[in-house]
């Protein structure tokens, strides 16, 4: 026998025991209840579906859902990186997914926009939680306001960034929505990888929340729900929790 081809039958061995175990550690938290595996269908309604008290979860797709409210505009396909652009006056719109690296990017471009940014108008399906955090710290320090529209939408980490203004107009039918994160380098078996990246992500988050004046009892609707649906907050909600600054009716 060559030395390649042992070389890769151990190769092949070592791959084969690897996968052995994580079958097994999946079969074992499976049988005490430590993991739910995905369901290959859902009973969830779509985010095109009205949204009632009692009835505010829906499957998270935003790149193929929209809320059931129709914006005042049709934003296209967001981009998948945040992007800052001039509305009018000191209002801009920062609009796309939150990517590794746009809070620093960002907040470059805000000290050096001119006019000098008063007022964000955000619309993003959510993504990289610490950069939001980042990002958030950012617009309360540089006393800028957020502002959600008709029918447009906030979902997952962008709230964070909604929470970050120094006063928040959201209208009625804009759509807000949280949901569980994933923290850390795994992804795949967050239940018995990643369980100290998780409930440090999740501590920061809520300290974040409380920094920011909003009520982190909000998360309890966030992780109750999984990453691949999203929970709606009602109007009543944005309230309780105090997303909507107390000038905003």
């Amino acid at each position: 026998m060559s030395a390649g081809s042992a070389i890769a039958r151990i190769l092949t061995g070592v791959l084969v025991f690897q996968v052995g175990i994580g079958v097994l550690l999946v079969v074992g938290d499976v049988q005490r209840g430590g993991l739910r595996l995905p369901k290959l269908w859902t009973d969830t309604p779509r985010l095109s579906e009205p949204v009632r008290p009692g009835d505010q979860r829906r499957v998270f797709d935003p790149g193929r859902d929209r809320p059931a409210t129709q914006p005042l505009r049709d934003p296209g396909t967001l981009p998948d990186r945040l992007v800052l652009t001039p509305a009018e006056g000191g209002t801009w719109r920062l609009e796309g997914t939150i990517a590794e690296g746009d809070a620093s990017r960002i907040i470059d471009q805000l000290e050096s926009a001119e006019p000098a940014p008063e007022r964000l108008i955000l619309q993003s399906p959510g993504g990289a939680v610490a950069e939001a955090l980042t990002l958030g710290r950012h617009l309360r320090a540089r006393g800028i306001e957020t502002q959600m529209l008709a029918g447009e939408f906030c979902y997952s980490a962008c709230p964070y960034l909604l929470a970050g203004g120094s006063s928040r107009v959201i209208d009625a039918t804009a759509s807000v929505g949280v949901h569980q994160h994933y923290f850390g380098e795994s992804s795949l078996l967050p239940a018995f990888v990643a369980v100290e990246d998780i409930q440090r992500g999740q501590g920061e988050v809520m300290g974040y929340l409380a920094e920011m004046g909003i009520d982190p009892l909000v998360m309890r609707h966030a992780l109750a729900t999984p990453p691949n649906e999203i929970y709606l907050l009602l109007p009543e909600e944005l309230d309780r929790y105090k997303f909507r600054s107390a000038s905003d009716g």
